[in-house]
């Protein structure tokens, strides 16, 4: 077990959607770390010849240290993450969690808080509805999801909620006119997104065409990496020649050979990650580095983006 990481048990698994699945997750000795509405945890996993991590929101009372709930969605296309979670994970068994983080806090002197959720987009939204409950604060939720894939927790949020809720189901053709929500707002309201890339991308484009602040803006995704073509990283300080295989990021492939590199959110947004490269020409595939940086060439996130020729040299 490495320092880094804590031993939880699997003590319940629900299906919360066709698609997704509750896992409630409990200590093995002693109390859980506390955590602040929005955080995640990493989940370490077996895969084919390497080690997967995918981040999860926690989506417990953040005050209830005894336990940590977490909803994973069963992607078409799993590179083995959310397979395993769905397939071979059963009540009872041990996994390995890395403390919690949060990139996506709610930010405490809102006037109101406006929150916008994408399928499984809404696990960090439960954290938040619990505080944001607790402190008495303005917010609304707007839930967009596909009854036939997602839609977790929709019917114990629109009773819970009332008209702070309202969800818009795809599959019945109701739609989200993001232009008239985001519209007028008062002073002080501050918008939040997670979801699918394209509901983030809509959120964050309309409002910022309405006038919004980027201050005023904040999202989360958790991208996994897409695959792509075989590529060598030298790494100058240590001499290792690190071969990269299509099917795993670069950090993915570090990690494999024992090279530490700090992380959080494995999706390319949170920057912990960076690296100087010496050496080599990078395929920019994250969403962290401005236009500038990625043109300079000088730095990559190895969570997510890969060489453009078969060669990186990098400064560990």
């Amino acid at each position: 077990m490495s320092l880094d990481s804590l031993s939880v048990r699997v003590s319940a698994i629900e299906v919360v959607a066709p698609l997704i699945r509750e896992f409630t997750l409990e200590a093995v000795d002693g109390a859980l770390p506390a955590f602040s509405p929005g955080s995640h945890v990493q989940v370490v996993m077996p895969g084919d010849g390497r080690e997967i991590r995918n981040a999860y929101s926690l989506c417990s009372d953040p005050r209830d240290s005894a336990r940590y709930r977490i909803a994973v969605r069963l992607q078409e296309h799993s590179r083995g993450g959310s397979e395993f979670m769905h397939s071979r994970v059963r009540v009872g068994d041990l996994l390995r969690i890395t403390p919690p983080a949060n990139l996506f806090s709610p930010f405490s002197l809102a006037r109101r808080h406006l929150l916008i959720a994408g399928g499984v987009g809404i696990t960090p939204f439960m954290s938040y509805i619990t505080e944001l409950e607790r402190q008495g604060a303005e917010y609304e939720l707007h839930y967009l999801y596909r009854s036939s894939q997602t839609g977790a927790y929709r019917d114990e949020l629109q009773q819970r909620l009332g008209s702070r809720f309202k969800g818009y189901d795809s599959d019945s053709g109701v739609r989200c006119d993001l232009s008239a929500l985001l519209s007028g707002r008062e002073p002080g309201t501050h918008v939040y997104t997670c979801g699918p890339e394209s509901l983030i991308e809509g959120v964050c484009s309309t409002a910022k065409a309405l006038g919004w602040p980027e201050s005023l803006i904040h999202y989360e995704a958790f991208a996994a990496p897409q695959p792509g073509e075989p590529f060598q990283a030298r790494l100058s300080k240590s001499g290792k020649e690190v071969d990269v295989r299509p099917d795993e990021s670069l950090l993915e492939a570090l990690e494999r050979e024992g090279v530490t590199v700090p992380n959080l959110c494995r999706g390319g947004v949170c920057g912990q990650c960076v690296t100087r490269v010496i050496d080599g020409t990078v395929e920019h595939r994250d969403a962290y580095l401005s236009t500038d940086e990625r043109a300079g060439g000088a730095c990559i996130m190895p969570c997510v983006s890969r060489a453009a020729g078969k060669h990186l040299t990098l400064d560990l």
